[in-house]
């Protein structure tokens, strides 16, 4: 697979319930990173249950190649990657422009050579995502920061610990910040830190590597510097997005699928929300099974950070309650623009309605202008389409959608979905699902 490919497109005839069982994959948004992680030590980092045919994994590999990682090994979901030396400061702009995981390059770069130089990111259009959490973050350890029309230079002769508060649990903030803090001079302290699972992943291959981090309550993390960070060997936990994607598929369609490995742990608020329509599912020893079971009630969902509803399974969510009987809300508070896929949805017969009202607690977007909650009207058939995806977690919604329409939609721009889900169309095909890429 290339690293975007936007002319496929899949063909898919919908109207069958999914039945069956898939093992879902590693987690996309914490593998890129541990990854990453292993530009902090010129020794090998062996990564397994590594999704490496997705699309931002891909990305990532070709980020810190350019940097001077060299990739050892890199297919059946294992990576054993070694950077001995940092050729360059900075990687092509393209990159940097389809994914973002890029800027957390930067602790590393400043770390091993003194300076950095971070093209601007782009990503998903989800909602405004600046960088200047990380920015503040590198400037208080103490990085001087120059911005030009297309790139930012980072300088830093050393790097001190210090305490930082961060405005809003951001996650690419966090991860940088403790990338960055773990070969710092003495000790960090993250106030307000986010704590979602694959930040927790993070921490424990840097601990493998040598790293001294400490979780501690109220969003504490604790880094203490150390001299030197080594190689080792870390598997990346199971995908929980994609767990609950394939969840809300199951049960919108009326069927019944076995997700192995689906942590428990990972996944309490999405169980809770669940259970709490009317569906059902049921813990295993090497997953969770999810099942239809009648009648899906209408609900009011707030998404949050860690360990609240995730923001990610806030699309195929709204496609489980386009088929639920009654008026259900989603409050969006963590991006903005996260809503973008209403109007592809509408067009397939779903009825959505979008507000800039805070429909929960008042949030961080209260009294602006965005559209940031909806409320859908349900139950509502679905009805074949050709539509267009904006985005990576709105693409697998639109997968939902389309499996619950009778008869063939056609689905644009799904190297998005190549982005964030590995053999997507293989996965669904074993759950009975008539679907056909095309290039």
């Amino acid at each position: 697979m290339s690293i975007v490919d936007k002319s496929a497109k899949f063909l898919i005839k919908g109207g069958k319930p999914l039945r069956g069982s898939l093992k879902i994959s590693g987690a996309k948004n914490a593998a890129s990173k541990l990854i990453i992680a292993s530009l902090l030590t010129n020794e090998p980092v062996h990564i397994s249950n590594c999704p490496v045919s997705i699309g931002e994994i891909l990305v990532t590999r070709k980020i810190i190649e350019s940097l001077g990682a060299k990739f050892s090994k890199f297919k059946n979901n294992e990576v054993i990657v070694q950077t001995k030396k940092i050729h360059d400061i900075s990687f092509s702009a393209s990159l940097g422009l389809i994914n973002r995981i890029g800027v957390l390059t930067a602790g590393p770069l400043l770390l091993r050579g003194g300076e950095a130089r971070i093209p601007k990111p782009g990503g998903d259009q989800i909602g405004n995502r600046p960088i200047n959490f990380h920015l503040d973050a590198f400037i208080k350890l103490g990085a001087t920061v120059k911005e030009y029309k297309d790139y930012y230079l980072l300088r830093a002769k050393r790097l001190v610990g210090t305490d930082i508060t961060l405005p809003f649990p951001s996650v690419g903030a966090t991860e940088n910040i403790i990338l960055t803090s773990s070969l710092a001079i003495g000790k960090t302290t993250i106030q307000n830190a986010a704590i979602e699972p694959e930040i927790m992943d993070l921490i424990m291959l840097l601990q493998k590597m040598g790293a001294i981090i400490d979780v501690k309550t109220d969003r504490t993390i604790v880094i203490t510097g150390v001299e030197k960070l080594y190689g080792a060997e870390h598997r990346v936990i199971p995908d929980r997005l994609e767990a609950a994607s394939f969840a809300c598929a199951a049960i919108a369609s009326k069927g019944e699928v076995m997700i192995y490995d689906a942590r428990h742990r990972d996944m309490i608020t999405f169980l809770n929300t669940i259970r709490l329509i009317g569906a059902e599912y049921s813990i295993k020893d090497d997953g969770i099974k999810f099942s239809y079971e009648g009648d899906l009630k209408p609900i009011n969902i707030e998404t949050d950070v860690h360990p609240g509803f995730m923001t990610d399974w806030q699309p195929p969510m709204t496609i489980l309650l386009t088929q639920a009987k009654g008026i259900s809300t989603l409050h969006e508070t963590v991006y903005e623009n996260r809503f973008g896929y209403i109007k592809e949805l509408n067009k397939m017969g779903a009825d959505i309605e979008l507000t800039n009202d805070c429909l929960g607690s008042p949030c961080r977007f209260y009294g602006t202008n965005y559209y940031h909650s909806a409320v859908i009207k349900g139950k509502t058939p679905l009805k074949p389409a050709e539509i267009v995806v904006p985005d990576i977690r709105a693409g697998f919604s639109y997968l939902v959608a389309a499996i619950l329409a009778k008869g063939e939609t056609l689905v644009h721009g799904i190297h998005y979905i190549d982005r964030g889900y590995e053999n997507i169309d293989r996965k669904m095909g074993k759950l009975g699902v008539n679907i056909r890429r095309i290039p």
